[in-house]
C-alpha cells in the first residue's frame, strides 16, 4: 500500500509529490505531464502571470523557471509575456528533476477501500493507497453556456479543446466570452487566416495596465505592492494570505473564488485583438440551433432586442466551474459524503486541503472556494504543496480515523435501461 497517490501532473500535482518525495512518503503520481498545458492550448498563446511567479514548488526551491531557463540559455524577464510552450517545457523539466518518475496513465477510479482507497487505471491496474490527493486542474469542468449542449463538436466546442487552431483557417468563427483566454483564442484565429467575432455580455472590454517596474520607490512599492497575482494590496491578501481566506464565512469565500478575478484581456494582447476582431458587445445566446455546416446563433441584447448570427463553429471560452458532481472517477459515494460550500459543490477543506473524508486531499481549482481565488493560478501551487503533504503526514502518523459509513448500493431493477451519460458528465482524464 503506497502512502500517498497523487491523481494528476500539473503544475500543482508535480509540487505536491516534490514535497510528498522529499519527506520520504511511500508515493505514485499518475497523469500525463503538463497534459492541460501541452494539448489543451493553442500553440502561440502567452501565460498572463509573470515568469517569477510562475514557479512550481519543491522544498529546497532549487527547480525554479530561472534555473530552467538558466540550463537552457533562455531569456525571460518581467513584463515580457512568457509563451505557454516555455513554461510547459519547465514543468516537464521540473517534473524529470524534481519528482520520482510520473506513470503517464488515466485514472478512472478512486474509491474507499479498508484502510484508504483503491485507484484503478484505464490500463486495468488497481493500487492501494492510505491517501489521495486529487490534482486534476480544471478540465473535469469546463463551462459551456447551456444553449450550445446539444450542439455536435463539429459545430461547437471549448477553449480547452484546442491545441492547434490552423484547421479554421478561412472559416468564420464566433468565440463566445470576455476574459483572456476567448480575446486570445480570437486573435490567434485571426493570425491563422479565420474570421473571428467575439460574442460578449459585457458592455466593454477591460485590459489590465501593463506591470509596474519591479524595482521602484519605498513609496510606490508601500502604496501598491508587487505579488503572485498582480499588485495592489487587494490582489497581495489573496495571493500572500490564502490562510486567512479560509477563515472567513462560507458564503464570503466561494463570493471571492467566483468574483476576485473579473474577465479581462492583458495589456500585450490590445492592440493585435482590436485589430482585427468585431465584438458583439450586452449580447448573450438565448438558442443555438444546428445546421448542415453552420449554427444558427439566436441573441439578446441588452436592450431586449433579439438578433441572430450565423457561423460555421463556435467556441466558448466560458472558462471552468468547480463542481464535484463532474469529477466522475471520485466514487459517487465519496462525492455525495463529503461537506461542500458554495453553489457550485466544492469541497470544504482544512487547512492542510483535507476534504471531510479523511486521508481524501484536494488541490488546484476545487480549493478555490476554501482559500481563495490564488487557487485558479499556479502561484498558488506553492502555498499548497507543502501544506497538503504536512496534512498527509499527520494523517498518517495520527491515529486511524473511521470513515463515513457508506451507504448499499442499490440495485437496479431488471428492466432499468442503462444511464447514456452526457459529454460533460463522461469519465474526465487524468491532468
Amino acid at each position: 500500500m503506497y502512502d500517498l497517490v497523487v491523481v494528476g501532473a500539473g503544475p500543482y500535482g508535480l509540487s505536491i509529490a516534490a514535497h510528498a518525495a522529499a519527506s520520504g512518503l511511500r508515493l505514485r503520481v499518475l497523469g500525463r505531464t503538463m497534459a492541460s498545458w501541452r494539448d489543451h492550448m493553442p500553440a502561440g498563446m502567452f501565460l498572463t502571470s509573470e515568469p517569477w511567479s510562475s514557479n512550481l514548488s519543491d522544498p529546497a526551491g532549487d527547480h525554479t523557471l530561472a534555473a530552467y531557463c538558466a540550463a537552457h540559455d533562455v531569456t525571460v524577464q518581467h513584463g515580457v509575456p512568457l509563451p505557454v510552450g516555455t513554461f510547459t517545457a519547465y514543468g516537464r523539466w521540473f517534473g524529470e528533476h524534481a519528482v520520482p518518475p510520473v506513470d503517464e496513465v488515466t485514472v478512472t477510479a478512486v474509491r474507499p477501500d479498508f484502510g484508504g482507497f483503491r485507484v484503478e487505471t484505464a490500463g486495468g491496474e488497481s493500487l492501494r493507497a492510505r491517501a489521495v490527493a486529487l490534482a486534476v486542474g480544471g478540465l473535469p469542468f469546463v463551462h459551456r453556456p447551456e444553449p450550445l449542449h446539444q450542439l455536435p463538436a463539429a459545430l461547437a466546442s471549448h477553449s480547452s479543446d484546442h491545441h492547434d487552431l490552423s484547421g479554421f483557417a478561412g472559416r468564420d468563427v464566433t468565440v463566445i466570452g470576455s476574459g483572456q483566454s476567448a480575446l486570445e483564442t480570437a486573435a490567434l484565429l485571426a493570425e491563422q487566416g479565420a474570421r473571428p467575432r467575439v460574442v460578449a455580455r459585457a458592455g466593454r472590454l477591460r485590459w489590465d495596465r501593463p506591470p509596474q517596474p519591479l524595482h521602484r520607490g519605498p513609496l510606490r512599492t508601500l502604496r501598491d505592492p508587487h505579488c503572485g497575482l498582480g499588485t495592489g494590496w487587494p490582489n497581495w491578501a489573496w495571493a500572500e494570505l490564502p490562510w486567512a481566506v479560509r477563515r472567513l464565512p462560507a458564503a464570503v469565500r466561494d463570493h471571492l473564488a467566483a468574483t476576485v478575478s473579473s474577465p479581462a484581456g492583458t495589456w500585450w494582447l490590445r492592440d493585435r485583438f482590436e485589430t482585427a476582431v468585431p465584438v458583439l458587445f450586452g449580447h448573450r445566446i438565448r438558442a443555438a440551433v444546428a445546421g448542415d455546416d453552420t449554427v444558427r446563433l439566436q441573441l439578446a441584447g441588452a436592450d431586449g432586442r433579439s438578433s441572430v448570427v450565423e457561423t460555421e463553429h463556435v467556441v466558448a471560452a466560458t472558462g471552468f466551474a468547480p463542481d464535484l458532481r463532474r469529477l466522475r472517477l471520485l466514487d459517487p459515494r465519496v462525492r455525495d459524503a463529503l461537506r461542500t460550500v458554495g453553489a457550485g459543490r466544492a469541497p470544504e477543506l482544512t487547512g492542510s486541503f483535507e476534504s471531510s473524508w479523511p486521508g481524501l486531499f484536494f488541490a488546484g481549482l476545487l480549493t478555490a472556494p476554501s482559500f481563495g481565488p490564488a487557487m485558479r493560478f499556479v502561484y498558488g501551487a506553492t502555498f499548497t504543496a507543502g501544506r497538503l503533504v504536512r496534512g498527509v503526514r499527520r494523517r498518517l502518523d495520527g491515529r486511524p480515523v473511521a470513515a463515513p459509513a457508506l451507504p448499499r448500493p442499490v440495485t437496479p431493477p431488471p428492466a432499468a435501461a442503462p444511464e447514456n451519460p452526457s459529454s460533460d458528465e463522461a469519465r474526465q482524464p487524468t491532468h
